[in-house]
């Protein structure tokens, strides 16, 4: 059955299917730019990581080898003492990774030159705050190591 007069021209729709497809096509480029702006971590960390004393005795002095807790990328590091130290491996400018430099005993970001030293504290580029330093404990036959502060704000910040 044909109408005489149709309710929609061929021009109107035509027209609403080319805003309708470029308001879907802005809308699905728009979305993740949007989750990644209001994005917030609600991950929970785990109260410790556990290493067994085995893998840091193959650890060689003035050396680094990486860890996750949770979520955040942790560099564990043997110094020239035998001394072991961690801490988070996200820069505090702009959360890139950072890798330690056995040569100048330093953790280097690379993203923005920036430098810090073997306890954490930012001594050059960008970074506004030192390395999270993580608490390591040795219990029989593993070590421990726990975020400081368990359950404070910090945890939130990372």
């Amino acid at each position: 059955m044909k109408l005489k007069e149709s309710l929609l021209s061929r021009r109107d729709f035509f027209t609403g299917l080319i805003y309708g497809s470029l308001g879907s096509v802005a809308a699905y480029l728009a979305y993740p730019v949007v989750r990644f702006l209001y994005y917030e971590k609600k991950l929970p960390l785990p109260k410790a990581v556990t290493i067994t004393l085995a893998d840091i005795e193959k650890l060689s002095l003035n050396s680094a080898v990486y860890f996750q807790y949770g979520y955040l990328p942790g560099i564990l590091v043997r110094t020239e003492a035998g001394e072991i130290k961690a801490f988070s491996a996200k820069c505090t400018h702009l959360d890139c990774n950072v890798n330690y430099k056995p040569d100048t005993k330093t953790f280097y970001c690379a993203c923005h030159d920036g430098y810090f030293d073997i306890t954490g504290k930012n001594i050059a580029g960008p970074p506004p705050t030192p390395l999270v330093a993580f608490n390591v404990k040795q219990e029989a036959d593993h070590m421990v190591i726990t975020y400081p502060e368990e359950g404070g704000e910090e945890a939130k910040k990372a």
